[in-house]
């Protein structure tokens, strides 16, 4: 039962970053995507919970070996760090390199935080490919 919620609530992440992207890229770098929030308020309802959710399915099942599950959150980090980057990308061709400084040190804990998710999905994975030793 504690993998199946793990790997809902995975999901779940999966699809709050996809959103979140897409939400941002459609903005083109002004804030303003297709739903109604600033990047203030899409930062708190889609990316704060992005990055709860795997953590959280990472601890609910962390003695049960899943490799299905050690990828889900591998890709939930590779969203949050390459969605960062871009973001960061699309922000340094439209802004002065004063205000880059402080993106990127606003944006260098998001990143550390998908390193340590996808840690933790690699995690996962190895300790599904232990095999027990019958004595």
């Amino acid at each position: 039962m504690a993998m199946k919620i793990s790997i809902i609530i995975t999901s779940i992440s999966i699809i709050l970053l996809v959103i979140y992207g897409a939400d941002a890229a459609s903005g083109g770098g002004t804030g303003q995507g297709f739903l109604p929030f600033d990047h203030k308020v899409r930062g708190v309802a889609l990316g704060i919970p992005s990055v709860v959710l795997p953590i959280v399915a990472y601890f609910i099942s962390k003695g049960v070996p899943s490799k299905t599950l050690g990828v889900l959150i591998i890709i939930s980090g590779l969203l949050t760090v390459i969605g960062s980057v871009a973001f960061l990308a699309m922000q340094s061709s439209i802004s002065t390199m004063e205000s880059d400084k402080n993106r990127t040190s606003e944006f260098a804990p998001v990143i550390a935080v998908g390193v340590f998710i996808i840690a933790l999905g690699a995690i996962k994975i190895k300790k599904s490919f232990k095999t027990v030793s019958v004595s």
